[in-house]
């Protein structure tokens, strides 16, 4: 199944870097959260291609209307994470699919087709990088860990989510290396796999933001879990925080001051 899949997302990853260096049209489905044609048209192409290839699985997508569709034996699909670094011709975009059988992970895969890097996981079967194995970081001293965040589109209306976002990075700022904020999570997720950075939380993510991620980075020797510290729930959980491993526990501390 898996290089079925991944034989599908690079054809429609040839539709997004067809886009990505003409000028756009662009929709707003609230004041910061932007859309093209060019999600829509990379999510209809995926979910035809997945419909025919995989019966078995029904497909949650991000810009579909998803209501009546339950996740158990799904294909998780944001067709373009990172649309806004896509408008703009940041080149951190990509494509992210996670599969799951009975809501557990079973592959995830995330494809960026402007650097080529094609990041993909199967439960028990190990992270590669363009074939290469993945594994994350060693380092265990938090400060000198690279973390990584992100901001939620409610930043611009609602003022406890950006008191939060502001409150949290002024605790965790003097206490690591750096805070790097590149607008992908399936590329953060992915950067932590790959043992570019030691730690990323997040919040308000959607499902598709991160079901891939979270298949890679697992497979890469990482964690991740919900703001407590507990098992974090597709669907569910607000926050997300994901890392090494190795500095977890601290970065749940510092994050819950």
């Amino acid at each position: 199944m898996k290089e079925k899949l991944i034989e599908i997302i690079k054809e429609a990853g040839k539709i997004l870097k067809d886009g990505y260096s003409l000028n756009k049209e662009v929709n707003f489905k609230a004041k910061k959260d932007l859309v093209t044609k060019y999600d829509v048209a990379v999510e209809e192409f995926l979910k035809e291609k997945f419909a025919k290839e995989f019966t078995d699985f029904n497909i949650i997508a991000e810009e579909s209307d998803n209501k009546n569709i339950e996740f158990k034996d799904s294909i998780i699909v944001d067709p373009i994470d990172g649309t806004t670094n896509f408008v703009n011709q940041v080149p951190h975009t990509c494509i992210s699919v996670g599969v799951y059988k009975d809501k557990e992970p079973y592959i995830g895969i995330v494809y960026n087709p402007i650097l080529d890097e094609l990041y993909e996981a199967q439960i028990g079967k190990g992270a590669f990088l363009n074939g290469k194995k993945l594994e994350v970081s060693k380092e265990n001293d938090f400060q000198k860990s690279l973390l990584a965040t992100g901001f939620p589109y409610s930043n611009s209306t609602n003022q406890d989510d950006l008191n939060d976002v502001i409150e949290k990075i002024r605790t965790i700022l003097p206490r690591c290396q750096d805070i790097r904020r590149l607008g992908s999570a399936a590329i953060d997720l992915c950067f932590i796999a790959r043992g570019t950075y030691e730690g990323y939380y997040e919040m308000n993510l959607k499902a598709w933001d991160v079901s891939a991620g979270i298949i890679i980075l697992q497979e890469a020797g990482g964690k991740f879990t919900s703001l407590s510290g507990d098992k974090y729930t597709l669907f569910e959980d607000k926050y997300i925080v994901a890392s090494n491993g190795l500095i977890h526990d601290e970065l749940i501390t510092l994050l819950n001051q």
